[in-house]
């Protein structure tokens, strides 16, 4: 039976749950908590490749992921919300990637309940720390990004938003996000086309609503975010839910 392909997308997190192919390289701006929900998936990593039932990666870990055919989960957690938080001191010692983290569940209805609800301690074996707070100005500026009212917020406007030259506010940005605002931004763009999936299936739509060129240059950057094309992933989805 064909997996159901389903995107669930909230504030500050989203979550795909299907088959997928093979990634190229690539890094995202976000963490992300991989699942095997059928078997053991492939990464590759700098120097190494790795099987695993489950994997968390952190902000600009640059990596491939083989799915190897099975159905998976991909929680991906913005860098303000408080699970990826939370998270930043094991990927600080564990050098941005910690392998088979969750926890064995007995049956694969059970674990995706958990997924939906995206209640990552009920999921990881690791205890989450407490929460490390964001720079103020940061945070804000990540918010102002998100609300995109304006299309695509530059580097200086933000750093003017919150009172910092554009030189200082970027490498506040880069220490605490872990990328670049300018790749953060392609994300947040990527994942405003995405959302806007739920209303129409249309690429063409999705590529205005995250304010890209055309079609073409969503693609591009599309494919620099998730190592995939666009129509790989999305044409074969079944639902797109907010929440």
């Amino acid at each position: 039976m064909p997996a159901q392909n389903s995107l669930t997308l909230g504030a500050d997190r989203a979550l795909y749950l299907g088959e997928l192919p093979a990634t190229g390289w690539h890094r995202h701006a976000s963490p992300v908590f991989l699942q095997g929900l059928s078997g053991r998936f492939a990464l590759h990593l700098a120097g190494r490749v790795e099987t695993c039932h489950s994997a968390l990666i952190d902000t600009g870990i640059e990596h491939v992921f083989d799915p190897c055919g099975e159905s998976v989960a991909l929680v991906y957690l913005e860098p303000d919300a408080p699970e990826a938080r939370s998270l930043r001191a094991l990927f600080q010692q564990q050098g941005g990637v910690i392998l088979d983290p969750a926890r064995p569940v007995l049956a694969r209805s059970a674990s995706q309940t958990r997924l939906r609800a995206f209640d990552l301690p009920a999921l990881l074996r690791p205890s989450l720390p407490g929460v490390t707070p964001m720079d103020a100005r940061v945070a804000r500026s990540l918010r102002l990004m998100r609300q995109g009212a304006e299309g695509p917020l530059s580097r200086e406007i933000a750093a003017a938003a919150v009172h910092l030259s554009a030189s200082r506010f970027n490498h506040l940005f880069r220490d605490e996000v872990g990328v670049s605002f300018r790749d953060y931004r392609i994300w947040s763009q990527v994942r405003s086309a995405m959302s806007a999936l739920g209303t129409s299936p249309r690429l063409t739509d999705a590529a205005l609503s995250g304010a890209f060129v055309d079609s073409s240059h969503f693609s591009r950057m599309f494919r620099q975010t998730f190592g995939m094309t666009p129509s790989s992933v999305l044409k074969p989805l079944r639902e797109v839910r907010r929440v």
